[in-house]
Formats: structure tokens, sequence, C-alpha cells
């Protein structure tokens, strides 16, 4: 066991959550280091000074601080259920919710954040893009096709953020798809696997085998 990759991540962290799900399905274990964003362990920002999570160290001392490229590193181990399929519509789809759907998130959930914000603004903006996606998810089922995918597993714990700010009214949008999908997924045994709660890892502490 001594010879597991480190990864450093945070239970609530969506970037963590989807990194977490791709080492879980892939079958790859690691030694577990969760962390408190308010208390980082200088372990971790002296392998990755940016100081986010999650943050994977492997065997050989290589660093990976991206959650897309942990995702991809564990599926190119083990890809069981075909996540990588259909691999460059998911990507597309990342990278407008990792940019646009992330910035209306962000200044909706903590517009203290930011200067001269109307979180409204930012939600109904959100909203928008959610109802492009309740219908591609009604023409195909998920993101990308009839399963599963890339795609969902690395966007689903974002659109879990944007409904839990205010929960009563996301429900009430009209958005059924998107509320069907994101209740299967947070409902899934692989979300529930992968959200148990460590507690905060300091040097010499022991490191739960995750995965």
């Amino acid at each position: 066991m001594s010879s597991l990759p480190i990864f450093y991540s945070f239970r609530r962290c969506p970037y963590a959550m989807r990194a977490r799900m791709a080492l879980m399905i892939s079958g790859q274990a690691v030694k577990l280091r969760e962390v408190v964003l308010r208390d980082k362990p200088p372990e971790m920002i002296e392998v990755s000074p940016k100081a986010t999570v999650p943050v994977l160290v492997l065997e050989d001392g290589a660093v990976i601080d991206e959650s897309l490229a942990i995702m991809d590193w564990a599926l190119a181990t083990n890809d069981p259920d075909g996540w990588l399929e259909n691999r460059e519509a998911s990507k597309a789809l990342i990278v407008e919710a990792d940019g646009k759907f992330k910035t209306h998130l962000d200044r909706y959930k903590y517009p203290s954040r930011y200067d001269d914000v109307d979180p409204v603004e930012h939600r109904t903006a959100g909203l928008a893009m959610l109802q492009s996606w309740n219908q591609r998810l009604f023409e195909r089922g998920q993101l990308t096709g009839s399963s599963k995918a890339l795609a969902d597993i690395a966007i689903f714990p974002f659109i879990r953020q944007f409904a839990n700010n205010d929960r009563a009214w996301f429900d009430e949008q009209p958005i059924p798809v998107v509320h069907k999908w994101l209740a299967g997924h947070i409902e899934s045994e692989l979300f529930q696997s992968i959200m148990p709660k460590f507690p905060q890892w300091k040097l010499g502490d022991p490191e739960p085998i995750f995965g």
C-alpha cells in the first residue's frame, strides 16, 4: 500500500467530487488526504503551489492538479462504463459548464465576493443554460447519449451546487428532465460511495485507502 498515489481532496468541492468518482469507477486505489480549505496542509502546497483541490501525486512523484486531468488519468487505466466514449462532445460541454455556467454559479452563490453583481441576474442566466441542457437530456437521456459519460459526471456536481443554493426555487423551475437526471446521479451508488466524511489529514495521520 505504500506505493499508492496520494490524493488530496475536499469532500464538498465539485472538482474533487468528479475526480473521486473517476478514481472510484476505475478501481484505482489512492491514499486519501482530506483537506480543510481554511487550513491547507503545507505538504499539498509544496507539490502544487496553486493550492487548490484535487491534487494527485503519483508513485513516481508526478503531480496532477487539475480535476479533468485526474479523471483522464484514472479512466485511461480502466474505463468499465465507457465514460470516455463521445469524448469530444463531453469535453465541449465541460468547457461550457466550467466556463459560463461556473461564472454564473459563483456570482449567484457568492455575490459578496464580486463587485457590482446581481445574484438574481446570474441565477437567471444559469437557469437559461439548464433549460438548454434540459432539452438535450430530453432528446438523449444523458448529456452526450443514452448512457452516462464523462460530461454527466463532470458537470452534475456543479448543478447540484446551483440547486442547493435555493432548493425550493430550483425545484419549482420548468426543467423536469434536469431534475430527474440530477436526482438520479445524486442518489446513485457511485455518488454515495464517494461522499463519506473523513477527518482532516495532517502529517503523521493515517491515510485511508480510497477507491
